[in-house]
């Protein structure tokens, strides 16, 4: 049997792994409100897969309000998926403040805007907030400092919330993906020599797609989910967890 469409806010919409999500959900036919900073790349996505363009500015107060505009134009809202991101690969003590700062403002606050605007809207009916972590959150890569701190509070935040607010009927749950090949990750994926050491970090032998971790986020948002919440899930190749034998 069917289920009836959902209501989706995506934020950080023009990402990759977004955009891949994005055609999966209006494939299926749910009701998207698509939200980003960059107008002519989020209008290039509402054109190419369909959604209503929700522009913001990348500060706290902007994606706070963005599940209020969502619920209010779509007439409801049961899930939100938070895809926003960077990378930066430098060890600590070169990493400068204004870096890491610019790590926490691009990852973290855009995450804890989120569950603060959804957690609000969604509670008296419920539905399900899926944020992005990172695999490098759990498992020490070198140079990878501040993204790591970064996406490893995102953990934090994702099992604190779901404690919060899981009598309210909301779910909160997070991916942690390997590396993925998106025009983010470019600076990796573009080199030989660190494409070849990235693929020797995933047991299963090449790096992720950005379908790879959407499957997931969908069926966290939209999919039979509705028993899981407070959990990390590693799409991430095995870098992880296992270690190939070469």
């Amino acid at each position: 049997m069917t289920s009836p469409p959902k209501s989706v806010l995506v934020i950080g919409a023009t990402s990759g792994i977004a955009q891949a999500l994005v055609q999966r959900l209006t494939a299926a036919g749910h009701r998207l409100m698509l939200a980003a900073r960059d107008t002519s790349k989020l209008e290039s996505v509402v054109t190419k897969f369909g959604g209503v363009a929700l522009p913001i500015g990348g500060d706290y107060a902007s994606i706070t309000e963005a599940s209020g505009h969502a619920a209010e134009q779509l007439g409801s809202l049961d899930a939100v998926v938070c895809c926003t991101g960077s990378l930066l690969l430098k060890p600590a003590h070169l990493t400068k403040k204004e870096e890491l700062d610019q790590v926490l403002e691009a990852n973290l606050y855009p995450a804890f805007a989120t569950v603060a605007g959804a957690a609000k809207v969604m509670q008296g009916t419920g539905g399900s907030i899926a944020l992005v972590s990172s695999a490098a959150a759990r498992h020490g890569l070198a140079n990878h400092e501040a993204i790591a701190a970064a996406k490893a509070a995102i953990i934090g935040l994702t099992l604190s919330a779901a404690a919060s607010y899981a009598a309210r009927g909301i779910r909160v749950n997070c991916v942690a993906p390997g590396l993925v090949e998106t025009p983010l990750t470019e600076r990796i994926t573009g080199s030989e020599a660190s494409r070849k050491a990235s693929l020797a970090m995933h047991a299963l032998g090449r790096l992720g797609t950005p379908d790879d971790i959407a499957a997931m986020l969908e069926f966290l948002a939209v999919g039979p989910s509705t028993w899981m919440t407070g959990q990390v899930i590693g799409i991430d190749g095995g870098l992880g967890s296992v270690r190939s034998r070469g």
